[in-house]
């Protein structure tokens, strides 16, 4: 079956982590992605974020880095200089015939080489064109660069992230880049969604730190209506008591009580069921007041019980529980193995005969996601693609 975004072309000018992710997203949905790397550069910088990276036939480190392919499948790769005169009349010509343009240079850093949002869509009215920078193209921050790091520093989730003696902790993936991507996405699947009705185009603009900021959820909006900053609580929750990772004899448990007759459960398990009504205790209110109280009543119990025995007496009284897992133990789930969350795809130039990605979440009925090209070799695809171009600027 086609994809959603069959028949849709996308100039891809993006790199790293928020604009290939959401590039790769469109291309999975069935859209073709054209990805303009600099040979000068030897391409997206993420192809040296290794190791482990690719191996061709022989054995030798190819540039095709773990890092890379995380966020670049379904697309092909085009090597053009941008700097120069030939090089933006190929990129010209690349959007003449596509519907969006994608982009995550520094704000104004594209209008130099005239291919800025004013510059195309003056020649383009319809053209979706979308812009991933840092910090927007607007605000006095406007030209510093935007690294996940960054903006996870800046919009304050770092803060929120550690122990509560600890540092401040950055989330163990560039989950602010992810997020971005993924807002981009949202941003012109709308726009597509208005040209359908208008035949206008128009200019995305959205920041990391923006996106990062958007995400804050509760904890933001717990600040904005009480004026007390958050504060860090490790693996516990701000609103719901227990909520938390706890040591069990053999591990650790995730345990996530979410209301009052889940917590009359959880402690009939622990074989304490006198607390249910201990003012304290009674109401989810009471228990994040009292959280610490609470907290050494219940973990000796918790560390004293095997985690398969927590995991199965917790499940039978229906309380949210589980184990967390090392990334060995996530993918090779029988969970994941039934969603298809690993993704095998052939290359036959690399010494595997394959490379293995992470799978799309999305479950569409009628129009599945597709794992059509596996990520590209630096400018792989480039005379097919620059000999269909008409250079006639």
């Amino acid at each position: 079956m086609a994809g959603a975004l069959d028949g849709i072309t996308v100039l891809d000018l993006t790199r790293i982590l928020a604009g290939p992710t959401c590039t790769q997203l469109l291309g999975d949905l069935g859209a073709e992605v054209i990805k303009v790397e600099n040979p000068a550069t030897g391409g997206d910088d993420t192809r040296g974020w290794g190791p482990p990276n690719v191996c061709d036939t022989d054995g030798q480190p190819t540039d095709l880095s773990a890092y890379f392919m995380a966020a670049n499948r379904n697309k092909k790769s085009v090597s053009i200089d941008i700097s120069t005169d030939l090089g933006q009349q190929q990129v010209r010509a690349l959007a003449r015939s596509a519907d969006i343009v994608v982009e995550n240079f520094k704000p104004g850093g594209l209008a130099k080489y005239g291919l800025g949002p004013d510059d195309l869509l003056t020649r383009q009215p319809g053209l979706i064109y979308c812009s991933i920078s840092g910090f927007g193209q607007t605000g006095p921050n406007r030209d510093k660069p935007g690294y996940d790091l960054m903006a996870q520093g800046f919009g304050g989730i770092m803060s929120l992230t550690g122990e509560p003696d600890g540092a401040p902790m950055k989330v163990g993936v560039g989950v602010a880049d992810v997020m971005c991507g993924m807002y981009a996405t949202v941003g012109i699947l709308a726009a597509l969604r208005h040209k359908e009705r208008t035949g206008e185009g128009q200019h995305i603009d959205i920041a990391l730190v923006d996106s990062q900021l958007a995400w804050l959820i509760n904890e933001g909006t717990n600040y904005l209506e009480s004026g007390d900053l958050p504060q860090r609580r490790g693996n516990g929750h701000p609103n719901i008591v227990p909520y938390h990772v706890f040591a069990v004899a053999d591990g650790h448990a995730i345990i996530a009580v979410g209301n009052d007759s889940q917590f009359a459960r959880f402690c009939d398990f622990l074989g304490c069921a006198d607390i249910v009504p201990d003012a304290r205790f009674a109401t989810n209110l009471a228990r994040t007041q009292n959280r610490n109280a609470l907290l050494a009543v219940i973990g000796p119990r918790l560390a004293a019980r095997p985690l398969a025995a927590v995991i199965a007496g917790l499940e039978a009284r229906k309380v949210p529980v589980g184990p967390v897992n090392t990334i060995d133990l996530a993918l090779g789930s029988d969970q994941a193995q039934a969603r298809d969350m690993v993704v095998a795809m052939p290359r036959a130039d690399v010494q595997k005969g394959q490379v293995r990605l992470l799978g799309n979440p999305l479950k569409l009925s009628r129009t599945p996601v597709t794992y059509r090209l596996p990520p590209p070799h630096c400018g792989q695809d480039s005379q097919e693609i620059l000999a269909q171009l008409s250079l006639d600027d």
